[in-house]
């Protein structure tokens, strides 16, 4: 993601690569494709892919100067990385110092250590670490992590100090370069994909995995230089073929596939063939070289940094994804950042030769990093300092699932699976109210792992678990649940646990007053050709008929529970304390013991409990455990820390220790 490289009045050994317009065209593409997912990812669903693009693109810039400077007066070490400073420092500095202070005003004591925690991995250029730490479901939505980007500028930084360092020493001991880059490549492919199932996480964010990428572009450069008959034989059929490769990338690559993996290889080959199709090829010198794309890839990278801070805070400030507009008004601010950063920041800083310039850059970096430290070690407080901001905002990001489980396809469809020695196996069925069991699941692979079952998750959010019902505003649901429901009536599954939000999709009545139950009111019933809605029609009756008969097929071969639901509600949310604006004055209010259980909860709970053991199942119920016998529902501790991650889910840190009511369909009994 680094700026086009010119040649400098204070460099004498670094020879620079001849500019290349299509390769700023080709910078535009890489980083309108990530703004694009970043900010509509139901229009541009493979635009992450623009990562990989610049990641070759860097690879083949530093590659051509690091070769011809080999062949020529020599490479010089210290000229190499003080380029890199002028290169990469002045945009990060201003975009981290203003990510910096506008968090120190606005974030919540949780939110602003861990920003702290992401300026100093960022200013030390080890995001993709801090990150790969960090990884989970619900962490801290990635959403609301301004400096999340990061993560592949610390990737390309790593390689800078890595990859000279090969070559110069590949260089002095005459090893045939092209050899050594190509086993060094492999290397980091294989990895890749040998560790993109096992390991996904770490597939994304190491280095190991990931330098085949920027490696790449580096083996074009040599062949540029040293095997150019090689690569213009067929200039414009070598650009056809990385637009058509780039093409499938973007419209066939999900973020829910195994990404990097062998997917990988279309963004980087058709980023590969582009390059080495050259400025001559038609497709370069009119679509790529065209002003523009031309003017779009000047201002990548600052354009790069400043679009996720934006986008990040609009989620925060919103509490759920901004609105199409914010959005659009987010990234129309991003461009006229990066254009003022690129027109006032960058061309100064790539002229000067002043010595105290680049010690001050530098030296901000420096900087940059103890000033995150203290913020992440609390020795420096954010505005709105609250302690108990703290206990809201854990609870909130209190969130673990599928943490510590391993994915599987069935029938085509992602689960995820716990234990493999258990004696049976148990399918938990259904969406984030199965979900937040998880915890307990693996609080008993380890309090009891030779008693724990060979466990299933097969979920998705406002998903319910029973034929015929469909959500309509997610148009997948039916096809995943279908696909389970043939797992559970095979003889792969000795077990089936069923659970959701009934709450959510069963009361039609007014959650709060006046305002009708927004979840119900998502839901029908086709029985044939006919919709039988939730809210306002009779639905329910025939959802709850047809998850009767479902449990009750199923008991005839196979042991079934249904999870009865937790209580529900605004006052049971934690993020609901919070009154005030970030921008002006926040304050957080103190959350009571309990809270009442809705009297059409408790109804609900009632009807859902016969309907179970009229079908043979056998009842797993949360409530004896949360509420008292005058329907008071525990909501937080006696010190106040709610036990609640947000007014439906309940925390990952109390299930775990306190959802024991779960046990008996997840364990053996003892013996």
């Amino acid at each position: 993601m680094t700026t086009p490289m010119a040649p400098a009045a204070d460099q004498q050994h670094l020879i620079h690569p001849k500019y290349r317009p299509d390769i700023d065209g080709l910078r535009a593409v890489a980083v309108l494709s990530v703004l694009g997912f970043h900010a509509f990812p139901q229009w541009v669903k493979g635009g992450f892919i623009g990562v990989d693009i610049f990641f070759v693109i860097s690879g083949f810039l530093i590659s051509t100067i690091i070769f011809a400077s080999l062949e020529g007066k020599g490479f010089s070490y210290g000229e190499f990385y003080a380029r890199r400073i002028k290169r990469i420092f002045p945009a990060l500095w201003l975009v981290m110092g203003a990510t910096f202070a506008f968090g120190w005003y606005t974030l919540l004591p949780g939110e602003w250590q861990q920003l702290g925690k992401h300026v100093a991995a960022g200013a030390g250029f080890v995001s993709n670490f801090a990150f790969w730490g960090e990884a989970g479901y619900f962490d801290n939505a990635a959403e609301t992590k301004p400096l999340l980007h990061l993560w592949s500028l610390a990737i390309e930084e790593q390689f800078y100090i890595f990859w000279p360092l090969l070559l110069g020493l590949a260089w002095t001991r005459k090893w045939r370069v092209l050899a050594v880059v190509g086993g060094v490549v492999a290397a980091s492919f294989l990895l890749n994909v040998g560790t993109i199932h096992s390991h996904r996480t770490a597939a994304f964010y190491s280095p190991l995995s990931r330098f085949w990428e920027l490696m790449a572009g580096g083996m074009l450069a040599y062949m540029r230089l040293h095997k150019p008959h090689m690569l213009v034989k067929h200039r414009n059929v070598q650009a056809i073929a990385g637009f058509v490769l780039l093409a499938l990338g973007l419209v066939l690559l999900r973020s829910s596939k195994a990404f990097p993996g062998w997917w990988a290889l279309l963004p980087v080959l058709g980023t590969f063939y582009c390059i080495s199709a050259g400025p001559q090829a038609w497709l370069n010198r009119h679509v790529l070289g065209s002003k523009p794309l031309v003017w779009v890839g000047l201002i990548s990278y600052p354009l790069y940094l400043w679009h996720w801070p934006l986008l990040a805070f609009a989620r925060i400030f919103e509490g759920k994804t901004p609105s199409d507009a914010v959005r659009a008004a987010a990234m129309v601010a991003a461009i006229v950042l990066a254009w003022l950063t690129w027109r006032f920041v960058e061309r100064y800083t790539r002229q000067t030769t002043r010595r105290p310039v680049m010690v001050g850059l530098a030296a901000s970096l420096v900087a940059f990093v103890l000033l995150g430290l203290l913020a992440f070690t609390g020795h420096l407080k954010g505005r709105h300092s609250d302690p108990y901001f703290d206990k809201t905002a854990a609870a909130a990001r209190d969130w673990s699932y599928p943490d510590g489980l391993d994915y599987r396809s069935v029938y085509g469809e992602l689960v995820y699976r716990l234990g493999e020695e258990g004696r049976r196996k148990v399918l938990m069925f259904g969406d984030s109210h199965i979900e937040q069991y998880s915890p307990r699941a693996l609080e008993l692979s380890k309090t009891a792992p030779d008693r724990l079952q060979d466990i299933y998750f097969a979920t998705w959010g406002s998903c319910p678990p029973i034929p015929n019902v469909i959500d309509g505003q997610n148009s997948i649901c039916a096809k995943r649940r279908d696909e389970i429901m043939k797992f559970a009536l095979s003889n792969e599954v000795d077990t089936v646990v069923f659970g959701a939000c009934w709450n959510c999709v069963f009361i039609t009545a007014p959650v709060s007053p006046g305002v009708p139950n927004e979840g119900a009111d998502r839901f029908y019933y086709v029985d044939g050709k006919t919709e039988h809605r939730f809210f306002g029609g009779d639905g329910v009756d025939y959802a709850l008929r047809m998850l009767e008969f479902t449990m009750k097929n199923l008991a005839t071969h196979k042991k079934v529970y249904l999870v009865l639901d937790n209580p529900v509600g605004d006052n049971f949310g934690p993020e609901y304390l919070i009154k005030g604006s970030r921008l002006g004055n926040l304050r957080v209010d103190r959350m009571s013991p309990t809270a009442a259980w809705p009297p059409e909860q408790k109804a609900l709970h009632q009807r859902m409990r016969e309907l179970a053991e009229r079908a043979g199942a056998t009842v797993i119920d949360p409530v004896p455990a949360l509420c008292d016998k005058n329907d008071q529902c525990t909501r937080a501790m006696p010190d106040g820390t709610p036990i609640y991650k947000d007014s439906g889910h309940l925390r990952s840190d109390w299930t775990r220790r306190s959802a024991s009511y779960l046990d008996a369909a997840l364990t053996e009994p003892k013996k």
